[in-house]
């Protein structure tokens, strides 16, 4: 199985050596890490690391995940996860196994499932999460705990969901088609650990807004739309 890992990248210099040095070799095919013009030295170092490197400019995580998969070389399975180190790479396994064995088409790793770590996710951003899949039970009728970064998915099924949203709403358009059009999606436990660096969206007011509010809006207009 061909498997395609994406990496979005801002200004992630301190991290991004130890994620791609710590991603299972003998289970992946190819790195991409897509950035967005960090001036940290992020892409040099990514590529000294083996990475293909990918410069997006254009802000938005769901662009940056978009523009992954249209580069990947033809891949059966595409990982994703933040180059902030606070994902632990080695655990990729534990995500591409249900889409191995023929369990499920998209697999996500959940932090409040599995272990996490001390000061690693803010009480808003707990609260935020466990919100968020509440509604995504309710409406969609999938059982999830979290909405993490760590996800794994078949490449045709990441194509025929035909994904437009270019903010972090992505990943809720991901979740919450996919039941739609009869996809199973499942999750599996994974550790959490304090990012390095301050983050970008919880540890500021407007990004943890901004993000609640791209995910739990998508949440309902999702289900509106059908």
């Amino acid at each position: 199985m061909r498997v395609s890992v994406v990496i979005p990248t801002y200004d992630e210099a301190g991290s991004i050596a130890r994620v791609l040095e710590e991603i299972p070799a003998s289970l992946v095919t190819e790195v991409l890490v897509v950035d967005a013009g960090s001036t940290d030295g992020t892409r040099e170092i990514a590529a000294a690391r083996g990475a293909r490197v990918i410069v997006e400019p254009r802000r938005g995580y769901g662009r940056a995940c978009l523009t992954g998969l249209a580069a990947a070389d033809r891949p059966d399975t595409v990982v994703f996860l933040d180059g902030d180190y606070s994902d632990r790479p080695r655990e990729l396994g534990r995500l591409i196994d249900p889409i191995r064995e023929g369990r499920a088409d998209i697999v996500l790793g959940s932090r409040l499932a599995g272990g996490l770590a001390r000061g690693a996710m803010p009480w808003h951003a707990v609260f935020g999460n466990r919100l968020a899949a509440t509604l995504i039970r309710w409406l969609y009728g999938v059982s999830l705990t979290d909405l993490g970064p760590f996800r794994a998915a078949r490449f045709e099924v990441l194509r025929a969901l035909e994904l437009r949203e270019m903010t972090y709403g992505w990943a809720v358009e991901l979740v919450t088609r996919a039941p739609l059009l009869g996809y199973r999606v499942v999750e599996v436990p994974v550790s959490y650990h304090p990012r390095v660096g301050v983050s970008k969206i919880s540890g500021t007011l407007r990004g943890s807004i901004g993000a609640a509010w791209c995910i739990l809006t998508g949440i309902v207009k999702n289900r509106l739309a059908t």
